[in-house]
């Protein structure tokens, strides 16, 4: 068994599950304790049954609910030391565990790479996570695509990437110029275009599983986020069919997806 369960994403508030036979992690513990209790639980999960947590920056939308998952579970958190340090909350030290952005580190029967993105934060990752030959990829809150993130990406069996704004909105939007401008900027999110473009580039290379996250309340929603990144593969002469793609939920937890 190896499953990826979108338990919520979007701008607020991201948390995920990957499971296996022998493994429930985590990635992120952006959401409060009682909707990560209440999605956990429609999986017949409790939080005491999560092996641990890895967090890929310290933004609120991602490390909300992180005190008080570690608080009542007592769950080992796993960050780089730069984004451990930035988390600023009340973490018991005995469960504070630290990889190396870009090295490879065992747990369980899972091997996991966080590889580096550009965001504004401390030390930001996303996370491939691998059992065997199968491979799950995360990665959001990508200010730019580059060369470190798709080879990260390759080789994955289902890849969540974020697709967080569409530009016309964005700029259309109330958010102050100095908020669209970080936004639209390297370190920023990236849009639906830029998700699509990187996609197709995956689809050459083999990954045909892909879901949509990260999506901004405000500057996006996923019927549009949907149909731009589709149009990139239609542009692009790819049979669709052999795509399976689908949009990450906000509000609700989504059916776990089989990693085949």
């Amino acid at each position: 068994m190896f499953k990826f369960c979108n338990l919520y994403s979007g701008s607020s508030g991201n948390c995920s599950l990957i499971m296996t036979e022998n493994s429930k992690i985590l990635i992120d513990c952006g959401i409060t304790n009682k909707k990560l209790v209440e999605g956990l639980a429609s999986l017949n999960i409790s939080p005491k049954d999560i092996d641990a947590v890895l967090i890929t920056h310290e933004h609120s939308d991602h490390i909300q609910g992180l005190k008080t998952l570690c608080k009542n579970a007592n769950i080992n958190v796993y960050a780089n030391h730069h984004t451990m340090d930035a988390i600023n909350q009340p973490i018991d030290d005995g469960l504070k565990k630290y990889f190396v952005t870009n090295e490879k580190f065992e747990l369980n029967d899972l091997k996991i790479t966080p590889f580096a993105i550009p965001h504004d934060a401390a030390d930001p990752v996303g996370f491939s996570v691998e059992k065997g030959d199968k491979k799950i990829s995360v990665a959001t809150d990508i200010g730019h695509m580059n060369t470190n993130i798709m080879e990260n990406l390759l080789g994955s069996n289902f890849v969540l990437l974020e697709a967080n704004y569409e530009p016309e909105m964005l700029m259309a939007s109330r958010y102050p110029y100095i908020l669209k401008r970080r936004i639209l900027g390297p370190y920023g999110h990236l849009s639906n275009d830029e998700a699509g473009n990187a996609l197709v580039e995956l689809y050459k290379n083999g990954v045909t599983n892909i879901q949509l996250g990260h999506l901004s309340q405000q500057n996006n929603f996923p019927e549009l986020a949907y149909k731009t990144v589709l149009e990139k593969f239609i542009n692009s002469n790819i049979d669709t069919s052999t795509l399976n793609i689908s949009v990450a939920s906000r509000d609700k937890v989504d059916k776990p997806i089989d990693i085949e």
